[in-house]
């Protein structure tokens, strides 16, 4: 089953490095990578590069930089992994240098429409 890993880290945390230095972030990529779970996953730009575009009830569309909802925390990157079951979804998000430091792994499966 296909599972996504949304990493996220808290607002205060500038480089969404979840406090994890680059090798333990490298690491955890080689062992999601050589584990034979990885299916994709991407790190986002900076905040600051966003757009966020809205569409109105008549369908104007409005278009501003950046989000700038009310949140404490910012979706830094994802994974999607294909394991068996939700226990081995979550042991992976554990292990995610993002789950620390304020951060937080949001896990999630993936639909699947035949």
């Amino acid at each position: 089953m296909k599972y996504m890993l949304l990493i996220n880290s808290s607002a205060d945390d500038t480089d969404n490095t979840g406090g994890a230095s680059f090798e333990e972030w490298m690491t955890y990529d080689k062992n999601v990578r050589e584990s034979g779970v990885y299916v994709s996953g991407h790190s986002l730009a900076d905040l600051t590069t966003a757009t966020t575009v809205r569409v109105g009830p008549s369908g104007e569309r409005t278009v501003t930089d950046g989000p700038f909802a009310e949140t404490r925390e910012i979706l830094g990157g994802y994974y999607v992994i294909d394991v068996p079951d939700l226990d081995v979804a979550l042991d992976w998000a554990a292990r995610c240098p993002g789950a620390r430091g304020g951060g937080s792994v949001v896990v999630r499966p993936v639909a699947e429409f035949d």
